[in-house]
């Protein structure tokens, strides 16, 4: 299924970016939409690329109900600028929640990289502020949420469609989130980037139909990206643990491009389930 079908038969998936932050794969850096019933209700992570994505997908951003940071990594969140000023020409009359991880020494919280962007009067591009602040004008304005999440599972957000829940990760220094989304009575998990210690992402992640994990390294890592990123061992272990119904495979950087009969075979000694390898624009129907 490709652009303009994603999700108008029921809830699905889509893959706006299944890259990393390389550009010779000619991939878009990581982000992912949620449809339900042809409505794109949820934007997690707006990596590189992803803005044109969104707009190849036929999505609109006044139809979105909340956006999830896992982190703000560039390639996890360098689009989000392009995605709000392209939102600030559509019709949307309510506020856009955002979620996403505390700060430190290394990245901003949440709350700081949205005023950093927008905020008066030293924001990036403080000309949008009436989108940010207290003082902010209109219905249509952001609303930058820090979640300071622990190591089990806790709810963050809900309306009457959706409960979205999150579970901090590891990722080497950066503060990270893995996010749940609930909807139709189904549940969506995506892993963000994490070399998958502690068991917080196998509860986040337990009985989903579908579980959206990292392949950025290969079996065999070791270092830095080891200590960033989930082989394909720990992948298949965490899939299993939780009885996930369906994997796909994203962030899919030049270092797992062409492993996939490696990357599939060590994910199958430990999960049985539909494994993808996911592209840009692919879609994933939740049933």
């Amino acid at each position: 299924m490709r652009a303009q079908s994603c999700g108008s038969g029921g809830l699905a998936v889509q893959v706006l970016g299944s890259g990393g932050p390389e550009m010779q794969d000619k991939r878009a850096s990581t982000s992912y939409l949620i449809w339900d019933r042809g409505a794109a209700r949820v934007l997690v992570d707006a990596g590189g690329g992803s803005a044109l994505r969104f707009g190849e997908s036929g999505a609109q951003m006044s139809q979105v109900d909340v956006v999830l940071f896992s982190h703000f990594h560039i390639d996890h969140s360098g689009d989000f600028p392009s995605l709000v000023f392209s939102s600030w020409f559509e019709d949307r009359k309510r506020p856009l929640p955002v979620y996403g991880p505390p700060g430190n020494d290394f990245m901003p919280s949440t709350t700081e990289f949205v005023h950093d962007l927008f905020g008066d009067p030293h924001g990036a591009w403080r000309y949008l502020s009436d989108l940010v602040g207290p003082g902010a004008e209109g219905t249509y304005t952001l609303q930058p949420h820090n979640v300071v999440a622990g190591s089990k599972p806790a709810l963050v957000f809900r309306n009457s469609e959706m409960a979205v829940s999150a579970v901090r990760v590891i990722h080497g220094g950066f503060p990270s989130l893995a996010w749940r989304v609930e909807m139709g009575g189904r549940r969506i998990v995506f892993s963000g980037d994490t070399n998958g210690d502690g068991d917080g992402l196998t509860q986040l992640a337990m009985d989903a139909d579908l579980f959206v994990a990292h392949n950025a390294v290969p079996e065999g890592a070791t270092g830095l990206e080891r200590r960033l990123h989930m082989p394909p061992s720990v992948i298949g272990v965490t899939a299993a643990n939780a009885h996930v119904r369906q994997l796909v495979l994203s962030h899919r950087m030049l270092r797992t491009l062409g492993k996939e009969n490696e990357t599939q075979a060590e994910i199958r000694r430990h999960f049985s389930g539909p494994i993808a390898f996911a592209n840009d624009l692919d879609c994933f129907p939740v049933k």
